[in-house]
């Protein structure tokens, strides 16, 4: 069974108790510079920076953190696969790449999820596969659901070794996200945190399965 999940979200960048933030100005809209996985233990100099987000003032972010009892190579194996989400989310019913091979950046896939869901498909474009560094993330282009300008990113590491020398692997998965019109920034992430810490809760069932 996964080991833990934690949760850093916020509704304002002051609230993000490890977030480090700069302030910028862009056609005269505030943007703010997040670090979300500064001041977490074990964390890579490559994870912070690739959970270093811009923020504009109407998106809300978030990051989840799930351990696993597997090798990093074994969660890598899973998540990589961009081309085949519905191998650990339950919500995607299928999916097809309708430009690119799902490996090179710049890759599309359109995902449909399954019913009950306020959405019917999600257009989703590959933004980094680093096979490296155990770093990838795609954007929302298109669709008809409510999460406009979603940017995931997601990192595998392995984490301290143990006493038992068993091989543990940290996932961290970070997001941001344009806060929809007639909802607030609490709502938007926590809608969001639900449908990602059930992803990675399944992909870490998925994989410590025995080979």
């Amino acid at each position: 069974m996964p080991t833990s999940i934690q949760f850093q979200r916020s509704s304002t960048v002051a609230e993000a108790a490890n977030a480090t933030v700069s302030i910028h100005h862009h056609h005269n809209k505030q943007l703010q510079k997040v670090s979300l996985t500064r001041g977490m233990a074990d964390v890579p100099e490559h994870v912070e920076l690739s959970h270093t987000h811009v923020v504009g003032p109407s998106q809300c972010f978030s990051v989840v953190v799930q351990d696993v009892e597997a090798p990093a190579s074994a969660v890598w194996s899973i998540l990589s696969r961009f081309e085949h989400p519905q191998a650990y989310k339950h919500f995607v019913k299928s999916c097809h790449v309708a430009v690119g091979d799902g490996r090179e950046v710049g890759s599309v896939r359109e995902v449909r999820v399954v019913s009950g869901l306020p959405a019917a498909f999600s257009l989703e474009r590959l933004e980094i596969m680093d096979d490296d560094r155990h770093v990838i993330s795609f954007c929302v282009v298109g669709g008809d659901h409510r999460l406009k300008n979603y940017r995931s990113v997601t990192t595998v590491h392995e984490s301290s070794s143990s006493s038992d020398d068993k091989k543990r692997t940290r996932v961290v998965e970070s997001y941001v996200v344009d806060v929809p019109a007639g909802n607030d920034k609490e709502e938007t992430c926590s809608f969001a945190d639900t449908i990602v810490r059930c992803n990675l809760q399944s992909l870490a069932k998925l994989a410590e399965k025995p080979a």
